[in-house]
Protein backbone atom coordinates (compact mmCIF):
# COMPACT_ATOMS: atom_id res chain seq x y z
CA UNK A 1 0.00 0.00 0.00
CA UNK A 2 1.33 3.33 -0.97
CA UNK A 3 0.96 7.05 -0.40
CA UNK A 4 3.22 9.69 -1.94
CA UNK A 5 4.11 12.93 -0.19
CA UNK A 6 2.06 16.00 -1.03
CA UNK A 7 2.95 18.26 -3.93
CA UNK A 8 3.21 22.01 -3.48
CA UNK A 9 0.36 22.46 -5.95
CA UNK A 10 -3.09 21.07 -5.17
CA UNK A 11 -3.67 17.63 -6.63
CA UNK A 12 -6.92 18.84 -8.14
CA UNK A 13 -5.01 21.43 -10.18
CA UNK A 14 -2.32 18.85 -10.93
CA UNK A 15 -4.82 16.34 -12.32
CA UNK A 16 -6.56 19.00 -14.40
CA UNK A 17 -3.23 20.00 -15.94
CA UNK A 18 -2.35 16.35 -16.66
CA UNK A 19 -5.64 15.82 -18.48
CA UNK A 20 -5.01 18.84 -20.66
CA UNK A 21 -1.24 18.57 -21.13
CA UNK A 22 0.55 17.10 -24.08
CA UNK A 23 3.11 14.31 -23.64
CA UNK A 24 4.90 14.26 -20.28
CA UNK A 25 7.93 12.25 -19.23
CA UNK A 26 8.97 10.95 -15.81
CA UNK A 27 12.14 9.29 -14.58
CA UNK A 28 10.78 6.38 -12.53
CA UNK A 29 13.02 6.44 -9.48
CA UNK A 30 10.75 3.87 -7.85
CA UNK A 31 11.94 1.31 -10.41
CA UNK A 32 15.25 -0.48 -10.83
CA UNK A 33 16.81 -2.79 -13.44
CA UNK A 34 18.09 -6.34 -13.22
CA UNK A 35 19.65 -8.39 -16.03
CA UNK A 36 19.24 -12.05 -16.93
CA UNK A 37 21.80 -13.63 -19.22
CA UNK A 38 22.90 -17.11 -20.25
CA UNK A 39 21.64 -19.97 -22.42
CA UNK A 40 18.85 -21.00 -20.00
CA UNK A 41 17.43 -17.49 -19.52
CA UNK A 42 14.16 -17.96 -21.41
CA UNK A 43 13.54 -21.46 -20.05
CA UNK A 44 14.19 -20.21 -16.50
CA UNK A 45 11.80 -17.25 -16.77
CA UNK A 46 9.16 -19.32 -18.58
CA UNK A 47 8.85 -21.63 -15.58
CA UNK A 48 8.56 -18.75 -13.12
CA UNK A 49 6.54 -15.90 -14.59
CA UNK A 50 2.87 -15.48 -15.47
CA UNK A 51 3.42 -14.48 -19.11
CA UNK A 52 4.74 -16.45 -22.08
CA UNK A 53 8.42 -15.50 -22.22
CA UNK A 54 9.08 -17.81 -25.17
CA UNK A 55 8.23 -14.89 -27.45
CA UNK A 56 11.66 -13.47 -26.64
CA UNK A 57 13.24 -16.51 -28.25
CA UNK A 58 11.33 -16.13 -31.52
CA UNK A 59 12.46 -14.03 -34.50
CA UNK A 60 11.14 -10.45 -34.29
CA UNK A 61 8.15 -9.63 -36.50
CA UNK A 62 8.53 -7.26 -39.40
CA UNK A 63 5.52 -5.15 -38.33
CA UNK A 64 7.56 -4.12 -35.27
CA UNK A 65 10.30 -2.62 -37.41
CA UNK A 66 11.39 0.99 -36.93
CA UNK A 67 12.96 3.03 -39.71
CA UNK A 68 16.29 1.29 -40.60
CA UNK A 69 19.00 3.21 -38.76
CA UNK A 70 22.64 2.41 -37.95
CA UNK A 71 23.04 1.28 -34.34
CA UNK A 72 19.27 0.67 -33.97
CA UNK A 73 17.65 -2.75 -34.43
CA UNK A 74 16.11 -3.28 -37.85
CA UNK A 75 13.45 -5.41 -36.15
CA UNK A 76 12.51 -5.34 -32.48
CA UNK A 77 10.75 -7.49 -29.89
CA UNK A 78 8.17 -5.50 -27.89
CA UNK A 79 8.50 -5.58 -24.10
CA UNK A 80 6.31 -7.75 -21.91
CA UNK A 81 4.60 -7.27 -18.54
CA UNK A 82 4.60 -10.26 -16.17
CA UNK A 83 4.39 -11.21 -12.52
CA UNK A 84 6.15 -13.58 -10.17
CA UNK A 85 3.66 -15.22 -7.78
CA UNK A 86 3.76 -17.31 -4.63
CA UNK A 87 3.11 -21.05 -5.05
CA UNK A 88 -0.41 -20.25 -3.77
CA UNK A 89 -0.99 -17.82 -6.64
CA UNK A 90 -0.63 -14.55 -4.72
CA UNK A 91 1.26 -11.60 -6.16
CA UNK A 92 4.91 -11.04 -5.25
CA UNK A 93 6.62 -8.88 -7.89
CA UNK A 94 5.88 -7.33 -11.28
CA UNK A 95 8.44 -7.11 -14.07
CA UNK A 96 8.62 -5.25 -17.38
CA UNK A 97 10.80 -7.46 -19.56
CA UNK A 98 12.88 -6.19 -22.49
CA UNK A 99 14.99 -8.20 -24.87
CA UNK A 100 17.82 -5.96 -26.11
CA UNK A 101 18.44 -6.31 -29.85
CA UNK A 102 21.07 -8.82 -30.86
CA UNK A 103 23.94 -7.62 -33.07
CA UNK A 104 22.64 -9.53 -36.10
CA UNK A 105 19.29 -7.68 -35.79
CA UNK A 106 20.96 -4.28 -36.16
CA UNK A 107 22.61 -2.52 -39.06
CA UNK A 108 26.31 -1.98 -38.59
CA UNK A 109 27.67 1.54 -38.17
CA UNK A 110 27.94 1.97 -41.94
CA UNK A 111 24.23 1.19 -42.33
CA UNK A 112 25.05 -1.25 -45.13
CA UNK A 113 24.24 -4.58 -43.48
CA UNK A 114 23.73 -6.61 -40.30
CA UNK A 115 26.27 -6.43 -37.52
CA UNK A 116 28.19 -9.50 -36.34
CA UNK A 117 26.19 -12.27 -34.68
CA UNK A 118 25.69 -12.72 -30.94
CA UNK A 119 26.86 -16.31 -30.85
CA UNK A 120 23.55 -17.54 -29.42
CA UNK A 121 23.73 -15.55 -26.17
CA UNK A 122 20.46 -14.45 -24.56
CA UNK A 123 19.94 -11.33 -22.47
CA UNK A 124 16.78 -9.94 -20.84
CA UNK A 125 16.52 -6.68 -18.91
CA UNK A 126 13.78 -6.34 -16.28
CA UNK A 127 12.31 -3.11 -14.92
CA UNK A 128 11.33 -3.94 -11.31
CA UNK A 129 10.20 -2.25 -8.08
CA UNK A 130 13.28 -0.60 -6.59
CA UNK A 131 12.09 -1.03 -2.99
CA UNK A 132 12.26 -4.83 -3.23
CA UNK A 133 15.00 -5.32 -5.83
CA UNK A 134 17.44 -7.03 -3.44
CA UNK A 135 14.70 -9.31 -2.16
CA UNK A 136 13.65 -10.14 -5.73
CA UNK A 137 17.23 -10.99 -6.67
CA UNK A 138 17.49 -13.35 -3.70
CA UNK A 139 14.19 -15.01 -4.63
CA UNK A 140 15.20 -15.49 -8.25
CA UNK A 141 18.56 -16.96 -7.26
CA UNK A 142 16.77 -19.39 -4.94
CA UNK A 143 14.80 -20.68 -7.91
CA UNK A 144 17.84 -20.80 -10.21
CA UNK A 145 19.26 -24.11 -8.93
CA UNK A 146 21.40 -25.49 -11.80
CA UNK A 147 19.97 -23.34 -14.57
CA UNK A 148 22.61 -21.67 -16.71
CA UNK A 149 21.45 -18.12 -16.11
CA UNK A 150 23.20 -15.17 -14.49
CA UNK A 151 21.09 -12.64 -12.57
CA UNK A 152 22.66 -9.25 -11.91
CA UNK A 153 21.64 -5.95 -10.37
CA UNK A 154 22.39 -3.31 -13.02
CA UNK A 155 20.56 -0.43 -11.33
CA UNK A 156 23.67 1.75 -11.54
CA UNK A 157 23.84 1.32 -15.29
CA UNK A 158 20.21 1.84 -16.34
CA UNK A 159 17.18 3.98 -15.54
CA UNK A 160 13.46 3.47 -16.19
CA UNK A 161 11.31 6.15 -17.84
CA UNK A 162 7.64 6.63 -18.73
CA UNK A 163 6.27 8.93 -21.45
CA UNK A 164 2.53 9.57 -21.11
CA UNK A 165 -0.20 12.15 -21.56
CA UNK A 166 -3.28 13.07 -23.48
CA UNK A 167 -1.74 12.99 -26.96
CA UNK A 168 -0.13 9.55 -26.62
CA UNK A 169 -3.21 7.35 -26.18
CA UNK A 170 -4.05 4.74 -28.76
CA UNK A 171 -2.62 6.13 -31.98
CA UNK A 172 1.05 5.22 -31.99
CA UNK A 173 3.01 2.15 -33.19
CA UNK A 174 4.73 -0.42 -31.00
CA UNK A 175 8.05 1.37 -31.35
CA UNK A 176 8.08 5.15 -31.44
CA UNK A 177 9.91 6.65 -34.38
CA UNK A 178 11.06 10.11 -33.26
CA UNK A 179 11.71 12.81 -35.80
CA UNK A 180 15.06 11.97 -37.36
CA UNK A 181 16.20 15.56 -37.56
CA UNK A 182 15.59 16.23 -33.87
CA UNK A 183 17.00 13.13 -32.23
CA UNK A 184 19.04 11.40 -34.89
CA UNK A 185 16.81 8.43 -35.70
CA UNK A 186 15.59 7.55 -39.16
CA UNK A 187 17.17 7.53 -42.56
CA UNK A 188 19.76 10.18 -41.66
CA UNK A 189 21.68 10.32 -38.41
CA UNK A 190 23.01 13.51 -36.87
CA UNK A 191 25.64 13.20 -34.16
CA UNK A 192 23.92 15.38 -31.56
CA UNK A 193 20.69 13.42 -31.75
CA UNK A 194 22.51 10.13 -31.77
CA UNK A 195 24.34 10.91 -28.55
CA UNK A 196 21.01 11.76 -26.90
CA UNK A 197 19.31 8.56 -27.94
CA UNK A 198 21.95 5.84 -28.10
CA UNK A 199 24.55 4.19 -25.94
CA UNK A 200 27.88 3.05 -27.34
CA UNK A 201 26.75 -0.01 -29.23
CA UNK A 202 23.03 -0.35 -28.47
CA UNK A 203 20.16 1.72 -29.84
CA UNK A 204 17.77 2.72 -27.05
CA UNK A 205 14.11 3.19 -27.92
CA UNK A 206 10.74 4.04 -26.43
CA UNK A 207 8.27 1.15 -26.59
CA UNK A 208 4.51 1.24 -26.27
CA UNK A 209 3.63 0.31 -22.69
CA UNK A 210 2.87 -3.45 -22.85
CA UNK A 211 -0.13 -3.07 -20.55
CA UNK A 212 -2.40 -0.47 -22.18
CA UNK A 213 -2.18 2.13 -24.95
CA UNK A 214 -3.48 4.83 -22.60
CA UNK A 215 -0.32 4.51 -20.49
CA UNK A 216 1.85 5.77 -23.33
CA UNK A 217 5.45 4.62 -23.74
CA UNK A 218 8.00 3.03 -21.45
CA UNK A 219 11.72 2.39 -21.79
CA UNK A 220 15.02 1.48 -20.16
CA UNK A 221 17.85 3.90 -20.93
CA UNK A 222 21.50 4.20 -19.88
CA UNK A 223 21.87 6.06 -16.59
CA UNK A 224 23.18 9.58 -16.89
CA UNK A 225 21.71 10.11 -20.36
CA UNK A 226 18.49 11.85 -21.35
CA UNK A 227 16.08 9.65 -23.35
CA UNK A 228 15.03 10.86 -26.79
CA UNK A 229 12.08 13.29 -26.93
CA UNK A 230 12.37 14.29 -23.28
CA UNK A 231 13.76 17.71 -24.14
CA UNK A 232 10.81 18.44 -26.40
CA UNK A 233 8.39 17.23 -23.72
CA UNK A 234 8.00 18.33 -20.13
CA UNK A 235 10.00 16.24 -17.70
CA UNK A 236 7.90 16.01 -14.58
CA UNK A 237 7.91 14.34 -11.17
CA UNK A 238 7.02 10.65 -10.94
CA UNK A 239 4.10 11.62 -8.71
CA UNK A 240 2.33 12.88 -11.84
CA UNK A 241 2.70 9.45 -13.43
CA UNK A 242 1.07 7.98 -10.31
CA UNK A 243 -1.79 10.48 -10.74
CA UNK A 244 -2.15 9.37 -14.36
CA UNK A 245 -2.45 5.75 -13.24
CA UNK A 246 -4.82 6.49 -10.35
CA UNK A 247 -7.32 7.98 -12.77
CA UNK A 248 -7.21 4.74 -14.77
CA UNK A 249 -7.13 2.31 -11.84
CA UNK A 250 -3.75 0.75 -12.64
CA UNK A 251 -1.47 -0.29 -9.79
CA UNK A 252 2.24 -0.95 -10.20
CA UNK A 253 4.89 -2.51 -8.00
CA UNK A 254 4.95 -4.49 -4.78
CA UNK A 255 4.11 -1.41 -2.73
CA UNK A 256 0.80 -0.61 -4.42
CA UNK A 257 -0.04 -4.29 -4.93
CA UNK A 258 0.19 -5.99 -1.52
CA UNK A 259 3.00 -8.54 -1.69
CA UNK A 260 1.96 -12.06 -0.71
CA UNK A 261 -1.71 -11.05 -0.42
CA UNK A 262 -3.04 -9.67 -3.70
CA UNK A 263 -4.84 -11.97 -6.15
CA UNK A 264 -3.59 -10.90 -9.61
CA UNK A 265 -6.97 -11.22 -11.34
CA UNK A 266 -8.54 -8.88 -8.77
CA UNK A 267 -5.83 -6.36 -9.69
CA UNK A 268 -6.86 -6.72 -13.34
CA UNK A 269 -3.65 -8.39 -14.51
CA UNK A 270 -5.49 -10.26 -17.25
CA UNK A 271 -6.59 -6.94 -18.78
CA UNK A 272 -3.05 -5.59 -18.44
CA UNK A 273 -1.58 -8.33 -20.67
CA UNK A 274 0.39 -9.81 -17.77
CA UNK A 275 -0.99 -13.36 -17.87
CA UNK A 276 -0.91 -16.10 -20.48
CA UNK A 277 -3.66 -18.66 -19.92
CA UNK A 278 -2.26 -21.20 -22.38
CA UNK A 279 1.50 -21.18 -21.66
CA UNK A 280 1.53 -24.16 -19.31
CA UNK A 281 2.87 -24.43 -15.80
CA UNK A 282 4.53 -21.67 -13.81
CA UNK A 283 4.73 -20.84 -10.11
CA UNK A 284 1.22 -20.09 -8.79
CA UNK A 285 -0.50 -21.05 -12.05
CA UNK A 286 -3.13 -23.35 -10.50
CA UNK A 287 -5.06 -20.65 -8.62
CA UNK A 288 -4.91 -18.26 -11.58
CA UNK A 289 -6.27 -20.88 -13.98
CA UNK A 290 -9.00 -22.02 -11.58
CA UNK A 291 -10.18 -18.47 -10.86
CA UNK A 292 -10.09 -17.55 -14.56
CA UNK A 293 -12.07 -20.58 -15.72
CA UNK A 294 -14.64 -20.10 -12.97
CA UNK A 295 -15.44 -16.96 -14.93
CA UNK A 296 -16.52 -14.46 -12.26
CA UNK A 297 -14.25 -12.04 -10.40
CA UNK A 298 -16.26 -10.63 -7.50
CA UNK A 299 -13.76 -7.93 -6.49
CA UNK A 300 -11.58 -5.69 -8.62
CA UNK A 301 -9.21 -2.76 -8.28
CA UNK A 302 -11.08 0.47 -9.05
CA UNK A 303 -10.25 4.19 -9.32
CA UNK A 304 -11.63 6.14 -6.35
CA UNK A 305 -12.42 9.77 -5.57
CA UNK A 306 -12.84 11.11 -2.04
CA UNK A 307 -15.52 13.80 -1.59
CA UNK A 308 -17.21 15.71 1.21
CA UNK A 309 -20.99 15.91 1.70
CA UNK A 310 -21.18 18.76 -0.81
CA UNK A 311 -19.40 16.79 -3.51
CA UNK A 312 -16.14 18.71 -3.17
CA UNK A 313 -12.83 16.83 -3.45
CA UNK A 314 -11.22 16.05 -0.10
CA UNK A 315 -7.42 16.32 -0.10
CA UNK A 316 -5.06 14.18 1.99
CA UNK A 317 -7.72 12.83 4.36
CA UNK A 318 -7.70 9.16 3.38
CA UNK A 319 -4.86 6.73 4.04
CA UNK A 320 -4.11 3.34 2.49
CA UNK A 321 -5.75 0.53 4.44
CA UNK A 322 -8.90 2.55 5.15
CA UNK A 323 -12.02 0.39 4.96
CA UNK A 324 -14.76 1.30 2.47
CA UNK A 325 -18.31 0.61 3.68
CA UNK A 326 -21.80 0.90 2.25
CA UNK A 327 -23.70 3.02 4.77
CA UNK A 328 -27.04 1.76 3.47
CA UNK A 329 -26.27 -1.86 4.39
CA UNK A 330 -23.38 -1.44 6.84
CA UNK A 331 -21.34 -3.94 4.83
CA UNK A 332 -17.62 -3.62 4.18
CA UNK A 333 -16.88 -3.59 0.46
CA UNK A 334 -13.08 -3.56 0.55
CA UNK A 335 -10.24 -1.19 1.30
CA UNK A 336 -8.19 1.65 -0.13
CA UNK A 337 -4.81 0.45 -1.41
CA UNK A 338 -3.29 3.71 -2.69
CA UNK A 339 -4.12 7.37 -1.98
CA UNK A 340 -2.85 10.68 -3.35
CA UNK A 341 -4.71 13.92 -2.85
CA UNK A 342 -8.42 13.37 -3.54
CA UNK A 343 -7.77 10.24 -5.63
CA UNK A 344 -6.99 6.66 -4.82
CA UNK A 345 -7.47 3.03 -5.75
CA UNK A 346 -9.11 0.22 -3.88
CA UNK A 347 -10.20 -3.38 -4.28
CA UNK A 348 -14.00 -3.41 -3.84
CA UNK A 349 -16.84 -5.86 -4.28
CA UNK A 350 -18.41 -5.09 -7.62
CA UNK A 351 -22.00 -5.78 -6.52
CA UNK A 352 -22.08 -2.54 -4.48
CA UNK A 353 -19.02 -0.63 -5.64
CA UNK A 354 -20.85 1.92 -7.80
CA UNK A 355 -23.53 3.00 -5.34
CA UNK A 356 -23.60 6.57 -3.99
CA UNK A 357 -23.69 5.44 -0.34
CA UNK A 358 -20.00 4.51 0.09
CA UNK A 359 -17.91 6.10 2.84
CA UNK A 360 -14.67 5.54 4.75
CA UNK A 361 -15.20 3.63 7.98
CA UNK A 362 -14.62 5.96 10.92
CA UNK A 363 -14.72 8.95 8.55
CA UNK A 364 -18.34 8.82 7.46
CA UNK A 365 -18.19 12.46 6.36
CA UNK A 366 -15.91 11.37 3.49
CA UNK A 367 -17.77 9.86 0.57
CA UNK A 368 -16.14 7.42 -1.81
CA UNK A 369 -16.98 7.43 -5.50
CA UNK A 370 -15.72 4.49 -7.54
CA UNK A 371 -15.67 4.51 -11.34
CA UNK A 372 -15.35 2.00 -14.17
CA UNK A 373 -12.18 2.57 -16.21
CA UNK A 374 -12.71 3.13 -19.93
CA UNK A 375 -10.16 0.45 -20.79
CA UNK A 376 -12.07 -2.40 -19.12
CA UNK A 377 -13.10 -5.21 -21.52
CA UNK A 378 -16.85 -5.51 -22.13
CA UNK A 379 -17.02 -8.92 -20.45
CA UNK A 380 -15.98 -7.43 -17.12
CA UNK A 381 -19.19 -5.41 -17.10
CA UNK A 382 -21.08 -8.65 -17.62
CA UNK A 383 -19.19 -10.15 -14.67
CA UNK A 384 -20.31 -7.17 -12.61
CA UNK A 385 -23.96 -7.78 -13.52
CA UNK A 386 -23.66 -11.47 -12.67
CA UNK A 387 -22.06 -10.60 -9.33
CA UNK A 388 -24.89 -8.20 -8.48
CA UNK A 389 -27.47 -10.92 -9.17
CA UNK A 390 -25.61 -13.63 -7.23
Amino acid sequence: MHRFRSSLLSHHRCLHSLQNAGPLCSHLKSRSVIRFSGPDTIKFLQGLLSNDVRRFGEPPREENSPIPTPNVASVVVPPMYAALLTPQGRFLYDLFLYRPPRPEEKLDRTGSGPDNGSGGSVEILADVDNSISDELLATLKKYRLRSKVDIDNVAEDFSCWQRYGRDLSGKTPTVEEPEADSVGWGGGVDSAGKSASHSSDVGWQWFKDPRLDCLGFRGIFPSGTMPPLVESDKETDEENYLMWRLEKGIAEGSTEIPKGEAIPLEYNFAGLNAISFDKGCYVGQELIARTHHRGVIRKRLLPLKFLDNNGKEVEEKVTPGSEVINTASGKKLGSVTTALGFRGMGVLRLDNAFKDTLTIQGQEDIKVMASRPDWWPAEWFQDQQHTAVA
